[in-house]
C-alpha cells in the first residue's frame, strides 16, 4: 500500500503510443483510502521549473528518503487518479511541509472566486 508524500514511478506512453517513459509522481490520497480502493491519488512532478503559480518547488532537501536527479517541482494542477496496478516502484518521500504547501496550492486553485 502506498503512503501520502511518497514518490512513485509510473509509465506515461508518449503521445504516438509507440512506447512509455517512466515520470515521477506524488501522493496524496490518505493511506486509508488507499489501503480500501485500488486507485491512488497522485499529483504530477517535473523537472521543468518554471515559474507557474500551482507549482511547489522539490529538492533533495524537502525528501525524507530517496534522492531526486535533479531539482523538480510539484504540478498541484496536474492531479491524476491511477490504478495501483501499474505503479513500477516508490523511490522516496517528501516532508510534512512540502504535503502542506501542495495542500495549500490545491486550495487556492479550486476556492470559489469572488
Amino acid at each position: 500500500m502506498y503512503r501520502q508524500g511518497e514518490i512513485l514511478i509510473i509509465p506515461v506512453p508518449f503521445t504516438d503510443l509507440t512506447s512509455l517513459k517512466k515520470r515521477p509522481v506524488l501522493v496524496l490520497s490518505k493511506s486509508s483510502y488507499n489501503s480500501m480502493v485500488d486507485d491512488v491519488i497522485v499529483a504530477a512532478i517535473t523537472s521543468n521549473v518554471d515559474n507557474k503559480p500551482y507549482i511547489v518547488p522539490l529538492t533533495n532537501k524537502d525528501l525524507t528518503s530517496g534522492t531526486l536527479a535533479v531539482d523538480s517541482c510539484i504540478r498541484t494542477d496536474k492531479i491524476y487518479t491511477l490504478s495501483q496496478s501499474i505503479i513500477i516502484k516508490s523511490f522516496g518521500k517528501v516532508k510534512t511541509d512540502i504535503i502542506d504547501a501542495v495542500k495549500d496550492k490545491i486550495l487556492r486553485l479550486i476556492e470559489t472566486e469572488k
